[in-house]
């Protein structure tokens, strides 16, 4: 049985942001302002969305 996936959409800036969380953004494949990437729901993942949560809107699918 597959793990569960969720649904990451960017949705703020990274303009005037620090670099680590450049870093998380990049890592989750998001790069663009409203990109949105299905990625499973790890708590690797999650650990990365809860670093940057102010940008970013998750959905469980």
């Amino acid at each position: 049985m597959s793990m569960a996936k969720i649904k990451i959409t960017q949705k703020r800036s990274l303009i005037g942001r620090s670099r680590r969380q450049k870093a998380t953004m990049e890592a989750l494949g998001l790069r663009k302002i409203n990109a949105s990437v299905e990625v499973e729901d790890t708590s690797q993942v999650l650990g990365m969305v809860r670093k940057v949560s102010h940008l970013v809107d998750v959905v469980k699918l």
